[in-house]
């Protein structure tokens, strides 16, 4: 399905369930093909930043040395890297 962009305006949430449904949906500009509605795969997105399975994936990158350091030792991590923010 091909519609222009005043119609996709117009039927947002429409265009949206037809390309959840699997159709194809393409965004037009006078005529000229410029977007195509796709869905998101939800099984390759990567873990939302702070949940739990992006906490845990990152202590599995830094290996078993970063898993016996003091509160203090941890502290003073986080601390470094607020300030490297600024």
């Amino acid at each position: 399905m091909q519609v222009n962009i005043l119609e996709a305006r117009n039927q947002l949430s429409q265009l949206i369930k037809s390309a959840l449904a699997g159709e194809t949906v393409v965004i037009a500009n006078r005529g000229v093909p410029v977007i195509q509605l796709v869905p998101i795969d939800q099984s390759s997105q990567k873990a939302k930043r702070g949940s739990a399975e992006a906490i845990l994936s990152c202590l599995d990158a830094l290996g078993p040395a970063h898993a016996h350091r003091s509160t203090d030792e941890l502290e003073a991590a986080i601390q470094a890297e607020r300030t490297a923010w600024d």
